[in-house]
């Protein structure tokens, strides 16, 4: 059986917003110092081409672009995560194999989800034949709400098909999470919980990979060191300040309210693509507050 490659997924793995231009290009200048800034904050992972970088959008072309950068702007400093957001086997495989020439060390793959959810059989069939055909590690992402992957599932996805090498479990569900992290499976399980960050580190989360970590990265590695270092006031201090940013950026639209974010804390996320909306001025108002209660902004 297939033998993963060495690739090591563990604390704060930020998922890069995608910065488009005013024609809906890939904004590469603006994209290379994302990774810079994300790296200099220390975080241990990048991850691009997932939902905070509008995967579900991208063509193969602009995914292998993104990918092809942010593994040029790393260079073997942290391990890199492409997303596939796709409704198919075949185009997931179309997609993984483009990515896998980019140098990419691991894909990240939703279940489909439009319009009806595979069996657990065929569930861990999509998953064997995604890692076959690539012959790349594969991060199951379990973030779609209705075609959430059951516990039992992933469990036996990890065990059973070899190049799976974890989970990252999203959606909001920190029960399933609870019941992933118990099984202790072979494979690693990230958290993609924003909320509850800090609990999931306590209970065996291997870090982190979710939108709270894109805007603020140097808060995540601060707080992701105290839990290692049992320093849990600060890590708690850190959880209180994570918690209103991540309310503030939450929303259907998401990744225009974390480029909103970027933009008042001097960074540029680059334009969003149509036809997501842009973050309104109330939203904008609240994501400002959250930042000020961080310390991040001034009153």
């Amino acid at each position: 059986m297939a033998q993963a490659p060495k690739v090591e997924l563990t604390g704060i793995i930020p998922p890069l917003v995608t910065p488009f231009d005013a024609a809906e290009n890939i904004d590469i200048a603006a994209l290379r110092a994302e990774v810079r800034f994300h790296l200099a904050a220390g975080v241990h992972g990048i991850c691009v081409t997932g939902s905070t970088g509008d995967g579900q959008m991208l063509s193969v072309e602009q995914s292998v672009t993104v990918a092809r950068t942010a593994v040029e702007e790393v260079n073997g400093a942290v391990p890199v995560i492409a997303g596939i957001i796709r409704d198919s086997t075949a185009e997931v495989i179309r997609y993984g194999s483009a990515l896998k020439g980019t140098g990419v060390d691991a894909l990240q793959v939703t279940p489909v989800h439009y319009l009806f959810q595979p069996d657990e059989e065929r569930t861990i069939e999509y998953y064997r034949r995604i890692t076959e055909a690539t012959g790349m590690p594969v991060v199951v992402y379990n973030v779609i709400p209705y075609a959430l992957i059951p516990a039992r599932t992933v469990y036996r996805v990890i065990q059973e098909v070899d190049l799976v090498v974890g989970v990252k479990q999203s959606g909001g569900d920190i029960h399933q999470l609870a019941d992933l992290l118990k099984a202790s499976p072979s494979g690693v399980v990230l958290t993609a919980v924003d909320d509850l960050l800090y609990p999931a580190y306590l209970l065996g989360a291997a870090g982190a990979v979710s939108a709270t970590l894109t805007v603020v990265p140097g808060l995540c590695v601060e707080q992701w060191n105290a839990v290692a270092a049992g320093d849990h006031k600060t890590a708690l201090d850190i959880h209180n300040k994570l918690l209103p940013i991540w309310r503030s950026i939450d929303g259907p639209n998401m990744t225009m309210r974390i480029k909103a974010a970027l933009a008042m804390l001097g960074r540029d996320g680059g334009l969003g693509a149509h036809p997501l909306t842009p973050a309104s001025e109330a939203e904008k108002a609240a994501i400002r507050a959250a930042l000020v209660e961080a310390g991040l902004l001034p009153l």
